[in-house]
């Protein structure tokens, strides 16, 4: 609780330097879009900036994506391509590049990345910013609360709970999505809709192939498989597995594994895993081995893009 209480102290005094101008937020020549959370771990910020970067696509908008990086092997500021890898980039900028087909700048300095960005992509009218609710440097004309089943956990700042800033009555730039069944905290926001898209093979994956549900399924017949996970809450992707029939054997890794050696017995028939880690394993790094990769069907929900709606002409004209 003391280093609970000390932490608090420091956001508050970051808040204030910010308040009296001591600090400032920077400018950005477009809009931003922060998607965060007021909870560590995964609440289910990459899913939920995949959902968003398809709404505004669909609502005609061209986007980039600007993200920290985590777990990278260095702090600079770099462009995203399809030939980098998770240990330049970090594992979730290269997923929302594959998967979100956008371009990515990462950096921990989400300002410079994202001029960075602005100036290797001129046409994007729209920036989202993957985490980040708490880099109040960063200009937002939008922000996206995501939280999971946990809620607010126990209600406490680091290190004596889970909360990285304390909870407050949103703003009205705020908008709540929760990754969960139900609502898990007093706050209105929309309930997403989630389940697994369907399975593709590790190859077809990189070569951009769709998962196909009939794939994932058949795996119901092939025994002896391993299911892998190295996300936050794995037990949440083998529950979902397990709800399809699938039997599988289940191994359960650090949130951002690395990969760096296969984590798995040399005479294992088969594994099936997320996308988040797909994008650290290239084909040639598992030979002949057939490996699956499980993707997301994730939608924030109607009202979630009503919410989104409701805000677009107000965020395109404040920028």
């Amino acid at each position: 609780m003391p280093l609970s209480w000390l932490y608090g102290g420091l956001l508050a005094l970051r808040r204030l330097a910010y308040a009296t101008g001591l600090k400032r937020v920077e400018r950005l020549p477009v809009p931003v879009i922060v998607v965060g959370n007021w909870i560590v771990g995964g609440a289910g910020k990459t899913p939920t900036t995949l959902a968003l970067l398809e709404l505004l696509r669909a609502r005609g908008l061209r986007a980039g994506v600007v993200s920290r990086g985590y777990g990278r092997e260095e702090d600079g500021i770099g462009l995203v391509t399809r030939v980098s890898t998770a240990r330049e980039v970090g594992d979730e900028p290269l997923l929302l590049h594959l998967r979100g087909r956008i371009p990515v700048a990462v950096g921990r300095d989400r300002v410079a990345a994202a001029r960075a960005l602005l100036a290797a992509e001129p046409g994007l009218q729209v920036l989202v910013s993957d985490d980040g609710l708490q880099h109040w440097r960063l200009p937002r004309q939008l922000s996206v609360l995501v939280f999971d089943e946990r809620g607010l956990g126990n209600g406490r700042l680091l290190p004596a709970g889970p909360l990285r800033q304390p909870p407050q009555r949103l703003a009205p730039h705020e908008i709540v999505v929760y990754n969960a069944p139900r609502a898990s905290t007093a706050l209105p926001g929309a309930v997403a809709e989630r389940r697994l898209a369907g399975a593709v093979a590790l190859a077809d994956w990189w070569a951009g192939q769709p998962a196909r549900m009939e794939t994932l399924l058949a795996l119901r017949d092939k025994p002896g498989l391993l299911a892998v996970a190295g996300v936050a809450r794995p037990q949440r992707f083998f529950d979902m597995l397990a709800g399809l029939g699938l039997n599988l054997q289940t191994l359960a890794l650090p949130d951002h594994a690395d990969f760096a050696a296969l984590p798995w017995a040399a005479d294992v028939p088969g594994i099936v895993l997320t996308e988040k880690d797909a994008v650290k394993l290239p084909p040639s790094r598992v030979g002949d081995l057939p490996v699956w990769v499980v993707a997301l069907d994730f939608a924030p929900g109607a009202g979630f893009e009503a919410a989104l709606d409701d805000h677009l002409p107000t965020l395109l004209r404040r920028a």
